[in-house]
């Protein structure tokens, strides 16, 4: 007998079915991936409940599909792998969809002091029929004039009292952190900011997060346009968080 024939009858037998390769299901992938993206509800709760229902799609993507690729998996069992990864990936998305709506609306529903009225910038921007009947500041908003109020914002970092950044006790308050509120103060609209000035001992440290402020609002009508001499909206705020 040959050398090759005895190696040939010593080799055992490789049988393809054992080494046959499998690819994972890409719709296992996407899913678990969208899952891991859908816990940002609940740093996006945080701010706003309209924050987090416009990260929904997030985890509605993941549910469907890791839904999709069980599936898939189960009418081609012998074509796929990532079963695992898909269960995950919809459980995570799903209890993110439950947990981080849930959450986000609790924080909605208990941030208001009690003793305050909720609004916001987008209530302090006249429609279209305000500013048709004449009124630059919408009636609502001037009927909580020397009243307390409850608004979210950011503070304008060049505008602090002294340039501080500790201890602040005026400021202005503005709609959000992009360019619209950051830039030249000058193309500013005047129902994207309030100026702010805290109350009694009240201080306030400057931070590039979110403020929940609440105090007395003061509604200046003949500063409701470009070029005014003064704010529109002035908040003697006695709570900050």
């Amino acid at each position: 007998m040959s050398t090759a024939e005895a190696l040939s009858t010593k080799r055992p037998a490789i049988r393809g079915e054992e080494f046959e390769y499998r690819p994972m299901n890409t719709g296992a992938i996407a899913s678990f991936v969208f899952g891991l993206l859908s816990t940002l509800i609940f740093f996006a709760g945080r701010d706003g409940f309209q924050n987090s229902l416009l990260l929904t799609p997030l985890p509605l993507i993941g549910i469907a599909l890791g839904i999709r690729a069980m599936a898939t998996m189960r009418a081609n069992p012998d074509q796929f792998t990532g079963g695992p990864m898909a269960k995950i990936g919809t459980a995570l998305s799903l209890f993110c969809l439950i947990a981080g709506l849930s959450f986000s609306g609790y924080v909605y529903a208990t941030e208001v002091p009690p003793g305050y009225a909720r609004t916001s910038f987008f209530d302090l921007q006249p429609d279209d029929i305000d500013l048709r009947a004449g009124h630059a500041i919408p009636p609502d908003i001037a009927a909580l004039d020397g009243k307390k109020v409850f608004i979210k914002g950011y503070i304008r970092p060049d505008s602090t009292n002294s340039g501080y950044r500790q201890n602040i006790s005026q400021f202005l308050l503005v709609r959000d952190s992009n360019n619209c509120c950051f830039g030249d103060l000058s193309t500013v609209k005047y129902f994207d900011q309030m100026l702010v000035k805290m109350e009694g001992d009240e201080r306030v440290d400057y931070s590039g997060g979110l403020f929940r402020m609440g105090g007395v609002l003061r509604v200046f009508p003949q500063h409701a346009g470009d070029g005014a001499p003064g704010p529109a909206f002035v908040l003697e705020a006695d709570y900050a968080k």
